[in-house]
């Protein structure tokens, strides 16, 4: 049974990460993130944190709805998209950001300050937009 109460959950809970997260993206500039190691490891784990619920919405949203489960998490995205759920430019332009938690999240390969500034910047709206895409979905 779809949990409606879990997502708002969910949803709540980006919405305090990315109101930690909010004041590094705005107000400081990529040379101030990068030399400020507090700072910038917030910024990591923050970013950690928002992909990771998110992808907790996704799989409730594919596990409810009985979708056919991808083979990885990014995926998820692509999946929601092709149930209509959510557009498929949204998907594939938000989908890679689970790379980069990977990339936090694993130490896959030393990840480059400047790299990851540009990316979580880029990506920061694109966090609020999936949640007003799923609060319509609710």
């Amino acid at each position: 049974m779809f949990d409606k109460e879990l997502v708002e959950k969910k949803i709540n809970q980006v919405v305090e990460y990315l109101a930690e997260l909010e004041p590094i993206v705005t107000k400081m500039s990529d040379e101030e993130i990068k030399k400020d190691y507090f700072k910038y490891h917030t910024a990591e784990r923050l970013l950690q944190l928002i992909v990771d619920t998110i992808l907790d919405i996704n799989i409730h949203f594919i596990r409810e709805k009985k979708l056919i489960v991808p083979d990885d998490l990014q995926s998820t995205f692509i999946t929601l998209a092709d149930n209509n759920l959510l557009s498929k430019d949204f998907a594939i332009k938000i989908a890679p950001v689970v790379g980069l938690r990977n990339r936090i999240v694993h130490k896959y390969d030393s990840l480059d300050k400047n790299t990851f500034i540009e990316k979580l910047k880029n990506n920061f709206n694109d966090f609020k937009e999936y949640l007003v895409l799923v609060k319509k979905l609710i």
